[in-house]
């Protein structure tokens, strides 16, 4: 049967977690539908980062619940309603589904950047050693790196090893791109470049999260965007709506402060 549009890929109740005594989710709802693209603002320790990293449990989270694609990802139900914590093996397949990209970009320095993108293919994926290097240059092709296979990360600059960083996640087809603050470590005349590949992918139909300070990506490329604060959703909805609403309070500051910041 065709997947209709109101699939939801991401759906999230009542998150919750903390570190110690600092509750830093306090009940988040979420639903991301196939094809979207949600941006997650808000201010640093507002939760965005912790929230995506609760979604392909980097982090364990300490109540409500997390499906992707209707599989529940933190925990599998025993006995009596009991949950327990999904064993490495359980994790790895589910991981397989939820590509994450990073602030830093987290690439092996001794590998080259085909090596790099090969090497979830071929561990967790399980594809052939022909098989993973067609799909790594292809997707190295894609992201304008088609002149860079046999490069180490040192030899890279920071945009092209983000880029090697997108290229990782893609190939291994997930059902739900995570980008965390991607252009936050780059240079400001490389962020162009990494958020032109993000822009191709979102035109693509790829679901994607996003967290990031670049509002006229958010405005230009999100569906929807979602402004956290205090470890809740303040306020969610299109580009238009969230950025036009003067009425809020903490929104507008914020807003204001990266303006700022920005020019």
């Amino acid at each position: 049967m065709a997947q209709i549009a109101s699939d939801f890929i991401v759906k999230i109740r009542h998150l919750q977690k903390s570190f110690g005594a600092n509750r830093v989710l306090d009940g988040v709802d979420l639903d991301v539908h196939k094809g979207e693209v949600v941006v997650i603002i808000g201010p640093s320790g507002s939760g965005k980062t912790t929230l995506l990293r609760c979604i392909n449990l980097l982090e364990t989270y300490d109540g409500g619940s997390i499906q992707v694609d209707g599989v529940e990802v933190g925990f599998r139900e025993g006995p009596g309603g009991k949950r327990h914590l999904r064993s490495d093996r359980d994790l790895a397949g589910i991981r397989a589904n939820i590509g994450m990209v990073f602030q830093l970009f987290n690439l092996f320095p001794h590998l080259t950047a085909r090596e790099n993108v090969m090497l979830g293919l071929r561990k967790v994926r399980k594809r052939s050693a022909a098989d993973a290097k067609q799909i790594a240059e292809q997707w190295l092709s894609r992201v304008g790196l088609g002149d860079k296979f046999d490069s180490l990360p040192g030899q890279l600059s920071g945009g092209q090893q983000q880029r090697v960083g997108i290229a990782r996640a893609v190939a291994m087809d997930p059902k739900v791109l995570l980008l965390d603050e991607i252009t936050s470590a780059l240079d400001p005349e490389l962020v162009g470049e990494v958020l032109t590949v993000v822009q191709e992918l979102a035109k693509d139909g790829m679901t994607m999260i996003v967290v990031t300070h670049e509002m006229t990506f958010a405005r230009d490329v999100g569906t929807r965007i979602v402004f956290m604060d205090g470890g809740r959703i303040q306020i969610e909805g299109t580009p238009r709506e969230v950025l036009g609403r003067t009425d809020h309070e903490r929104l507008r500051t914020f807003l204001a402060r990266i303006e700022v910041k920005h020019h």
